[in-house]
């Protein structure tokens, strides 16, 4: 029989999942909200589409009403989340119909900032100190022993959004009387000052079989709250970088107990000991365009290799991602002052994609010289930043780029 892949989506995105479950012979469900029904999703690969209030795709027992209808004359056979936000709603729904994949306690490792910092630290997994926002003692505790500064993380927010950093103790008590009742969904933790990196895998049965590993020129959370550039580039092929961080997203991986799908993991290496530590791990694509970057330096698309993987597991079939070149790829991205810049003049040979979005520029460049990538994205970083860029503090609920 065609299987049925239902796939949910809060954000545009994943349309490259779709369309390789339909190439490999599936039927298409996707779920996503109103305000996204009239963007460019593939509709010809799309078998049903639906859309909610963004709201009811994440209120219970809203979403698991509609699903349940829907399955009432459907047979589903996976549920796909496209986004972050999307992790915990389709893992409470795989558990409600039954339907293999990530459950909900799995699911908390890659959601939730707390989850996933108590287990890596269980398994010997290096991390920022950091405390539950929960019992007053234990707060003034963690203040009085880690010095200052830390940061004040929402435990369920996608990338950098909700960050709030603290200096001293007395800024803590304000923040959290804003807070309220939901004191308890947030993490303190230490502010360690260094460079931020991002590995990018494919996991199949239990086993790392493909990764690329990134830094970013400016830790996400600067860009995102302060403005700037965002840059990341892919780090030299087997350098002592690279082997340290493949070494540590192995362990990640394996603590957070994935099984197989694709992973974004995020960590930081510390200016004062020189340490790698674990910041978070999500079981998606990366945002942000770095799929296209990875794709771009590997020939390898994280989006449709994830769809292959969960179509070869459902058929019973063996996975094994392509072979992957190892050439460099930079990416640029900002917000920008005019609605449509014109980029017309960045155009060096190894210029392969620009950003098409209102008030964002971005670039991506490859060539098997990592020495060149550096160089044009440091260029180019400096260039966007004189010709387009704008800052904008980030609004409630707003996503980054």
């Amino acid at each position: 029989m065609t299987p049925t892949f239902l796939c949910l989506a809060s954000y545009f995105k994943g349309g490259a999942f779709i369309e390789e479950c339909k190439r490999l012979g599936c039927r298409t469900i996707l779920i996503t909200s109103q305000d996204l029904e009239h963007e460019a999703w593939p509709r010809e690969a799309i078998d049903e589409f639906f859309v909610m209030p963004f709201v009811n795709l994440f209120k219970q027992p809203d979403i698991t009403y509609a699903v349940s209808y829907l399955a009432r004359t459907r047979k589903i056979d996976r549920l796909i989340a496209l986004d972050d936000f999307d992790v915990e709603t389709a893992a409470d729904l795989r558990e409600h119909l039954r339907i293999p994949g990530m459950g909900c306690t799995t699911s908390r490792y890659f959601r939730d900032k707390l989850a996933m910092r108590v287990q890596a630290r269980d398994e010997g997994i290096p991390v920022p100190e950091f405390v539950h926002v929960l019992n007053y003692e234990d707060l003034r505790n963690f203040m009085a022993t880690v010095p200052g500064p830390w940061v004040l993380k929402p435990r369920s927010e996608a990338s950098s959004m909700g960050i709030r950093k603290v200096n001293r103790a007395e800024e803590l008590w304000p923040l959290l009387d804003e807070l309220g009742d939901r004191q308890s969904f947030y993490v303190l933790e230490k502010f360690v000052p260094g460079n931020v990196y991002h590995v990018d895998s494919i996991v199949w049965d239990k086993k790392v079989l493909f990764t690329v590993c990134s830094r970013y020129g400016l830790p996400p959370m600067a860009v995102y709250q302060g403005g700037g550039v965002f840059i990341t580039g892919n780090l030299p092929y087997r350098s002592a970088e690279e082997q340290a961080l493949q070494a540590l997203n192995r362990e990640v991986i394996a603590a957070m107990g994935m099984v197989r799908g694709v992973t974004h993991a995020e960590f930081i290496r510390s200016e004062a000991d020189g340490k790698f530590y674990f910041l978070e791990i999500a079981a998606r694509v990366g945002g942000a365009n770095i799929d296209r970057m990875v794709e771009h330096a590997t020939g390898v698309n994280l989006w449709r290799e994830w769809a292959r993987l969960e179509v070869a597991h459902l058929r019973r079939e063996a996975y094994a991602p392509p072979p992957a070149k190892e050439e460099y790829a930079g990416l640029v991205v900002s917000l920008a002052r005019e609605p449509w810049p014109d980029t017309s003049a960045y155009n060096d040979p190894e210029l392969v994609w620009r950003l098409h979005k209102e008030h964002h520029v971005g670039f991506i460049v490859a060539s098997p010289d990592y020495a060149r990538v550096q160089q044009l994205i440091a260029s180019y970083a400096d260039r966007v930043a004189r010709d387009f860029m704008a800052v904008a503090p980030p609004k409630a609920g707003e996503r980054p780029v």
